[in-house]
């Protein structure tokens, strides 16, 4: 695996490592109710946000399975963090990884996610030599669900009551794409692009 480049810019995100630094930003949406309400964690008071943080800091290289990038999300326009996006490498000889993205509810249902999303794709594949990857949400949370379907991403299995979650019996949608679908979606897109200009 190699050390990807950083950063890596968008129209409107520059994906980046965290930084000890973004400590206040990341509060903004790691201690949130309705943010935790979808991952597996619960919404993080000051000391656990810090202590995720220090986590997230290391985390921007792939050396052994378990290990992940975990980039911040930062909106050009006015260079606030908005938001993680990661890959977790869960298998070295199949070459798999987890997809997984959070976006403050100020900044959903702009196409944020969705640009960051297309990115660690492009990264995952281009330059990490993933072979597939792949991503879990809840049925509850449609949005994802659109969003991992727009981006190519295919549904491979439906889980219902696996895990009892917060109380209630959880249902949870398995995602999936591998190297070969991505790559070649993305040469037609960059051979329309060229057409185009």
């Amino acid at each position: 695996m190699t050390v990807p480049d950083f950063p890596i810019e968008t129209k409107r995100l520059v994906l980046r490592p965290f930084l000890k630094s973004d400590l206040e930003a990341v509060m903004q949406y790691h201690a949130l109710p309705e943010v935790q309400r979808y991952l597996d964690w619960k919404a993080r008071d000051r000391v656990e946000v810090k202590s995720a943080l220090e986590a997230m800091v290391q985390q921007h290289r792939f050396q052994r399975p378990g290990d992940a990038v975990i980039l911040a999300l930062v909106r050009r326009a006015d260079n606030a963090l908005i938001g993680q996006a990661s890959l977790r490498w869960v298998d070295a000889t199949a070459g798999q990884a987890e997809l997984r993205f959070i976006v403050g509810p100020a900044q959903r249902r702009q196409g944020y996610a969705r640009e960051a999303v297309r990115e660690m794709l492009d990264l995952g594949f281009e330059q990490l030599g993933l072979h597939r990857v792949f991503a879990r949400c809840s049925a509850r949370n449609q949005a994802s669900a659109n969003l991992l379907r727009s981006v190519g991403m295919r549904l491979e299995a439906h889980y219902r009551e696996h895990a009892l979650f917060q109380g209630e019996w959880d249902v949870e949608l398995h995602f999936a794409i591998i190297d070969r679908v991505w790559l070649r979606g993305s040469k037609v897109k960059e051979i329309h692009r060229n057409m185009v200009a």
